[in-house]
């Protein structure tokens, strides 16, 4: 339907000879106190009002936003376009391929099933680091890359021509967020509509919920379910709430010795604690200006792990400069800088005619008040100062050495003064010696770093981080120190530009005397992706059951995620990364201990050898140009020899192979009508499993290595796949029999159901034994048993793995009870079919009386078969006994939209309706 404006705010903007359409903010009174994020939403309104899906009243609603209520005004926002990477971009193309056959079986055509924005896929979540510390480090890597994921990156190629507006960036060239920053995003796009040439604000959703790194650059973004960014590309808008909107303001500069990733550490806890699940968070006043890019681009990266939609930056003279130093051209610099003076979308205090926004919330940071941080041993929040690490690490580890007689509770963790602090086992006295299969010798106890990586887009992308660690590796080398023999390093940057910087500042002998080689350019460790320790540590860590850590420059540290022999985990600068991987164990202190003796036999300390923000600075000046960006993006599309020589299947529709393992047909539309079923109530349901809190999509979704004995293993062992191929569950994404079998079958998950267990295991009702999760949902699907799982307070939070949901939906589960539910995955859950439920203000399963034997009726869904989206539905739990429990369960469908993505069984059934009709 075309552009009805109402409000008459179609005009023309002239940048240096050419014309663009744009639709002018100030048509509207009242959209000018907005904050910025809020502007670029009232401009996609106005710009795509069709006065049935988008209202006058829906812009109405944005003019007259009061900052202070809660949300509760529906508004459609459609994305200019869509960004994947191959983890959860090979099941949206595998979705799309599906949908054509579909359209057919429906009687319609299947060139209807195309991207209708934009939509771009770096492949980059592949490469594993099965190979570190040599220099031929990264040729191998690629090498077993092309190896496993042949399949799938055939079948990316036949998506790129067989789907219009569908590019894909060749494996090994950088990780996606980067990749986007660095030379996808626009900042303001253009497209031809009607012949005539349009200018409007970039904004994307994306399939990884890092995202939000490209709010750095003023693009509003946020990450989506691989289900509803496939919904984006059809041409589906996206249903939201017109959100709060934290105002987070920058005063002071950054202090000598800190660097951006402690900022961001400092940000996530404030943010977490502030509580911003469901909000956009936006940063203004006069320090905004003092903040580099890069260091906007890793907060906005974090956005998911203090729990905002999105942490965004305005456009200023900071972004353009950006722009112009990664190869932008000089029409798209002066339409930038034109078009968002013209909208009131440039961020400039000083300016006597700038009106400051008004906002929901208030929070403050003086950045001269952050010290060094590192967070961990488990969750991205947990931000712990450099001075307290050894103490704060000392503490928590007998929380995850099975021998101690001393667990403390987490909720003692946050910070008590020592003098308050439960006595600490001595846990680290334990050695156990180990001769590696180098033939290096050296005792491997509780607490030892067993992998050192600088990984993953959230410090990757920014010089001053990923210099400062090249330049303390020099300094280090210099005096004579050495990384400890039992610490995997590696060095996995965002792009080829990290390469290029490296190699002119001559800083890569140094770091690779650390060990810390080129591995690859992808999303490596940060994902899973760590690749195996040595045979021999992983043998004694495994025997002895030993507690030992990793330490990585990333944005998640789950657990169970790292690495299956790795227990704790924490996130550290680049530089941090360097010191750890000297040190070797967590149980140090940088204030007191030395890092080494150098020829001389004297003491070196890491403020002996950490570079000084000067340092950094000439040689970020003298090091990185324009140049560099514009070489390495020169043909970002084409590929190496390797991706060229792939052959690439033909036709609209693919040819699907029986025999792969990688690559199969979902059941999603199988036996699908052109009308919808009725919606029916959930009777004699049973618990499939029973949750804690913070049970993460990492948790729930199969990612990391596929375990041998696991359902996973057995059904490729069964296909003939050998135990050296099975891969990742992520490559094996675009195959729903191995999804299937690895959800909730994180080696961590604990299902409460079974006492001191670990694992994918739940207590199977039919047989009154434990099993494999997928193995008894299978028992109920034969006995016609439908399965609820009950969760407690953050469930779904982490990654937008939308497996999580599609896992959940093809095991039978109908509904998840939760205390709260994070954003994205509870709209996966509703987009795939599964109804989220929370449970009465104030009640837990552990209030209620719950323990996960009952049986479960849940009524009063069928209202939605008239129209109605029930705001609670009645629950009763039958015990074994004969007693039960009833309750009224929230219903977390929020908006029309998504009622309408429930009552069709899924989102894309829906489209797929949608389109046929």
């Amino acid at each position: 339907m075309s552009n009805v404006d109402t409000f008459k705010s179609k005009g023309t903007l002239d940048v240096q000879g050419t014309a663009y359409e744009i639709f002018r903010l100030n048509a509207v009174p009242g959209l000018e106190r907005l904050p910025y994020s809020l502007k670029v939403l009232a401009e996609n309104l106005l710009r795509t009002e069709d006065g049935a899906n988008i209202t006058a009243e829906h812009i109405h609603a944005l003019a007259n936003w009061d900052p202070t209520a809660q949300p509760n005004t529906e508004i459609q926002f459609t994305p200019a376009r869509v960004i994947m990477q191959d983890f959860t971009g090979v099941p949206c193309v595998v979705d799309l391929a599906t949908m054509r056959e579909a359209v057919v079986e429906l009687g319609g055509d299947p060139s209807r099933i195309n991207p209708l924005a934009p939509a771009e896929l770096v492949i980059d979540h592949s490469v594993q680091i099965d190979v570190a510390g040599r220099r031929d480090a990264f040729e191998r890597n690629v090498e077993l890359e092309y190896e496993r994921n042949r399949e799938r990156y055939q079948f990316l190629r036949w998506g790129q021509t067989a789907f219009e507006e569908f590019k894909v960036v060749p494996p090994g060239t950088g990780i996606v967020h980067q990749v986007n920053i660095e030379y996808l995003a626009r900042t303001v796009m253009t497209r031809e509509v009607g012949g005539v040439l349009r200018a409007y604000p970039d904004t994307c959703v994306g399939t990884d919920s890092h995202t939000t790194m490209v709010n750095g650059l003023g693009v509003l973004g946020w990450g989506v379910g691989g289900i509803e960014a496939e919904a984006a590309m059809l041409g589906q808008s996206v249903s939201m709430l017109i959100p709060r909107v934290v105002g987070f303001k920058l005063t002071g500069s950054i202090p000598a010795g800190v660097t951006a990733t402690d900022v961001v550490l400092t940000i996530t806890q404030m943010l977490r604690h502030h509580g911003v699940v469901g909000k956009f968070v936006e940063f203004y006043g006069a320090g905004v200006s003092q903040v580099p890019l890069a260091n906007r681009a890793t907060i906005g990266n974090m956005s998911p792990e203090f729990g905002s939609t999105a942490a965004i930056f305005p456009i200023d003279d900071v972004t353009l400069d950006y722009l112009k130093l990664t190869g932008r051209s000089t029409e798209q610099l002066a339409l930038v800088e034109a078009y968002a003076k013209e909208q009131g979308l440039w961020l400039d205090p000083t300016d006597p005619s700038y009106i400051e926004p008004q906002f929901s919330e208030y929070l403050e940071l003086d950045l001269s008040t952050v010290v060094p941080s590192i967070a961990g041993p488990k969750r991205p929040q947990d931000r712990i100062e450099l001075t307290r690490a050894k103490e704060q690490f000392d503490r928590d580890l007998p929380n995850y050495v099975s021998t101690s007689a001393n667990l403390i509770d987490e909720a003692e963790k946050e910070s008590f003064p020592a003098s308050d602090a439960p006595a600490i086992t001595d846990t680290t006295t334990s050695t156990v010696e180990v001769t590696d299969t180098n033939g290096k010798t050296f005792d491997l106890f509780n607490g030892a770093v067993a992998i050192a990586s600088i990984t993953s887009c959230t410090n990757t992308s920014n010089p001053s981080v990923m210099l400062a660690a090249a330049i303390l590796a020099k300094k280090a080398v210099e005096r004579g120190l050495e990384a400890k023999p039992w610490v995997k390093t590696s060095m996995a940057p965002g792009s080829q530009v990290v390469t290029n910087y490296y190699e002119k500042a001559g800083l890569w002998p140094y770091l690779e005397k650390l060990g810390f080689h080129l591995v690859g350019y992808g999303c490596a460790t940060c994902i899973g992706n760590s690749g195996p320790l040595d045979d021999n540590i992983s043998a004694a860590v495994n025997e002895h059951d030993l507690a030992i850590v990793s330490v990585l420059s990333g944005n998640r540290n789950f657990e169970g995620r790292i690495n299956p022999d790795v227990k704790m985990n924490y996130l550290a600068s680049p530089p941090l990364v360097v010191a750890y991987a000297l040190a070797g164990t967590m149980s140090f202190d940088f204030d007191t201990e030395p890092l080494g003796f150098d020829t001389e036999g004297a003491p070196v300390f890491l403020k002996d050898i950490w570079p000084t923000p000067e340092e950094v600075q000439a040689t970020i000046d003298s090091t990185i140009d324009r140049a560099m960006f514009e070489k390495d993006y020169a043909d970002v599309f084409a590929g190496d020899d390797r991706w060229r020589s792939l052959p690439t299947p033909e036709g609209d529709t693919f040819a699907w192979d029986n025999e792969s393992t990688y690559v199969r047909k979902p059941p999603y539309f199988d036996g699908m009508g052109a009308q919808p079923e009725p919606v029916n109530d959930i009777r004699t349901a049973r618990v499939l499993a029973k949750l804690g809190d913070s049970v993460t999509t990492d948790h729930i979704s199969p990612a990391g290595a596929i375990k041998p004995g696991t359902p996973a293993a057995q059904y490729l062992e069964a296909n003939g796949v050998e135990r050296r191929q099975f891969n990742s569950y992520g490559s094996r994404r675009g195959n729903h029999e191995v999804m299937i079998r690895g959800t909730f079958a994180n080696i961590r998950l604990r299902n409460q159901l079974l006492t001191d267990v670990e694992g994918g295991y739940t207590f199977n009702f039919l047989t009154g034994e434990q099993s494999f999760i997928y193995d008894a949902a299978q028992d109920y699907q034969r006995a016609g048993i439908p399965l609820v799982v009950l969760g407690g307070k953050e469930y779904g939070s982490g990654s937008s793995r939308d497996w999580a949901a599609k896992g959940t939906a093809l095991l039978g589960v109908r509904a998840v009870i939760a205390e709260s539910f994070e954003r994205i995955h509870r709209s996966n859950l509703i987009g795939m079919g599964v109804l989220p439920l929370q449970y009465p203000s104030g009640d837990t399963a552990e209030t209620l009386g719950l323990d996960g034997t009952e049986v479960f009726d849940i009524t009063g869904i069928t209202e939605l078969n008239d129209g109605v989206t029930p705001q609670t539905v009645a629950v009763t739990a039958t015990k074994p006994d004969g007693t039960s429990v009833s309750f009224d369960a929230v219903v977390r469908i929020d908006t029309p939209g998504e009622a309408d993505y429930y009552r069709n069984g899924g989102i894309l059934q829906y489209v797929l309706r949608s389109l046929v009709s």
